[in-house]
C-alpha cells in the first residue's frame, strides 16, 4: 500500500534517515556540552563527538579532517567561501568566474561582490547545459581570484566536467571552487583526484538534518586561504566563529558515513527507478528531458510537458505527488526557470517542466504510481487547453506568447 502523498522532492530536501536521529539524540540531553568547553568532561565529550564527525565528512569526500569547517550549510558555505576568497586575494585581483546555472547562493554572493567593486565573468552553458571550457579559459585573466561552477545543477542534475575545469583552474594557478550540494553523498567525490579547491555542501541534501553544512578548504598543494566572514570567539581553526551544533554535526557525520557506505547500490538502484520514470512519461506527446542524459546525476530528471503550465501540474499532484517546478530557493516565482532559459528553452517549454528528485525511500511501485498519476493529470490538461487543441490541429505554435504579460 502506497503511502501519500508519493515524495519526488529530495532535492530540495531529504528526510533525515533513522539511524542519522538515533545518533544525534543523546547529544540533546544526556551529552549536551559545548564542544568549545575544555575545562571539563561535558566539553570534551562534545568536542570528541565534532572531531570524529569531521573525520566521517572528509572520509566521504577525500579530504582531510582539519579541512573541513562546519556551517550553518551549504548556502553560509557559499559565502564563505566566495568571500573569503575575493577579500583574502584582494592584492592578486577582484575577478571572479562563474556560470549564469549556478544555485542563487552563488550568484547572488557574485552580485553582491559585483555591487561592491568585484568583476564577474559570467559562463553560458549549452543546450545540454554544460558549459565551454574553451569559453573557461579565455576567461582567466591575471586578476582572477576564483573560478566558481557547481558540480551538479539542482534543477536538472546536470554534472559539470569538474576535473577538465579543475585541471585548467590549475594550470592559471586560480583557485576553483564548487558547490557540491546535489553531488556529495550520490556521486563518488575526491577532492584530491577531482583536484577541487573548495567545496560547500549541506546535510539535509544526504538524509542528515537541516542547520549544519561544510566548506572544504585545502590547506596544502596549494594551500587556500579565506578572510573569515562571522567574527567572534575564532572557532573552526578562525574560519567560522559559534558554538558549533553538536548534535547536528553528529548527525551530518553519521548521514556522511551511511552515504559512503550505501553509494554505489543506491545509485544504481535510484538511476534504475529514474530511467523507469522517464520511460513513462516520454510515452506522452510533446514530452521531453532537460539537459544531459550522459553526464547528470542519477537520482535526478527534468522534464517538459509542452502545452500545459507546471503551476497547473503541481496543483492537481499536490494531494498525491510531491515535486517542484525548480529549485525551493526560487520556488516562490512566477518567473520561468533561469535554468532551463540559460539553456536555450523558450518560455513555453520552461514553464511546463517538473524537477524530479528521487530518493533512498523511493520505491518502484510509488514510480508507477506517479507516472499514472502524472500521464493521467497531463492529458486531463491538455483536453481543456486551447493550445493543445491548435497543436492536434497541425497550427505551428512555437511562439505562442506563452511569456507573462506578453499578450498581443
Amino acid at each position: 500500500m502506497i503511502k501519500l502523498p508519493v515524495y519526488l522532492d529530495n532535492n530540495a530536501t531529504t528526510p533525515c534517515d533513522p539511524r542519522v536521529v538515533e545518533a544525534m539524540l543523546p547529544y540533546f540531553t544526556e551529552k549536551f556540552g559545548n564542544a568549545a568547553s575544555r575545562t571539563h568532561s561535558f566539553g570534551w565529550e562534545g568536542e570528541e563527538a565534532v572531531e570524529y564527525a569531521r573525520e566521517q565528512v572528509a572520509a566521504l569526500i577525500g579530504a582531510g579532517p582539519k579541512e573541513i569547517v562546519f556551517t550553518s550549510g551549504a548556502t553560509e558555505a557559499d559565502n564563505l567561501a566566495i568571500k573569503g576568497v575575493f577579500e583574502m586575494y584582494a592584492s592578486k585581483g577582484n575577478h571572479i568566474i562563474t556560470v549564469f546555472t549556478e544555485h542563487k547562493a552563488v550568484l547572488d554572493t557574485c552580485h553582491h561582490l559585483e555591487r561592491s567593486g568585484g568583476e564577474i565573468t559570467w559562463l553560458s552553458v549549452n543546450g545540454e547545459g554544460l558549459i565551454d571550457l574553451a569559453e573557461l579559459e579565455s576567461a582567466i585573466r591575471p586578476d582572477t581570484v576564483l573560478i566558481a561552477i557547481m558540480i551538479a545543477n539542482n534543477e536538472t542534475g546536470v554534472l559539470q566536467p569538474i576535473r577538465e575545469i579543475s585541471r585548467i583552474a590549475r594550470q592559471h594557478g586560480v583557485p576553483f571552487f564548487t558547490d557540491a550540494s546535489q553531488a556529495v553523498g550520490k556521486i563518488p567525490i575526491d577532492v584530491q583526484a577531482d583536484g577541487i579547491d573548495l567545496m560547500a555542501f549541506s546535510a539535509h541534501k544526504l538524509y542528515g538534518p537541516k542547520g549544519v553544512g561544510a566548506l572544504y578548504v585545502r590547506r596544502r598543494d596549494p594551500r587556500v586561504r579565506l578572510t573569515a566572514q562571522m567574527d567572534g570567539g575564532g572557532h573552526e581553526r578562525g574560519m567560522r566563529s559559534g558554538t558549533l551544533n553538536v548534535p547536528a554535526i553528529v548527525g551530518f557525520g553519521k548521514a556522511c558515513a551511511l552515504c559512503r557506505q550505501d553509494m554505489e547500490l543506491e545509485s544504481h538502484r535510484m538511476a534504475s527507478l529514474r530511467d523507469l520514470l522517464e520511460k513513462g512519461l516520454l510515452e506522452l506527446e510533446e514530452t521531453s528531458v532537460n539537459g544531459s542524459r550522459q553526464h547528470r546525476l542519477p537520482n535526478t530528471t527534468n522534464i517538459s510537458f509542452k502545452y500545459t503550465e507546471s503551476q497547473s501540474l503541481m496543483m492537481g499532484l499536490q494531494k498525491d505527488i510531491a515535486v517542484s517546478s525548480g529549485s525551493a530557493c526560487t520556488s516562490a516565482s512566477i518567473e520561468p526557470s533561469y535554468v532551463l532559459k540559460a539553456q536555450g528553452l523558450g518560455d513555453d517549454l520552461a514553464h511546463s517542466s517538473l524537477r524530479f528528485g528521487l530518493g533512498r525511500t523511493t520505491t518502484e511501485e510509488e514510480i508507477r504510481y506517479a507516472i499514472g498519476r502524472i500521464r493521467e493529470t497531463v492529458e486531463g490538461l491538455r483536453k481543456i487547453s486551447p493550445l493543445w487543441e491548435l497543436y492536434k490541429e497541425g497550427a505551428k505554435l512555437d511562439n505562442a506568447g506563452w511569456m507573462r504579460g506578453k499578450e498581443d
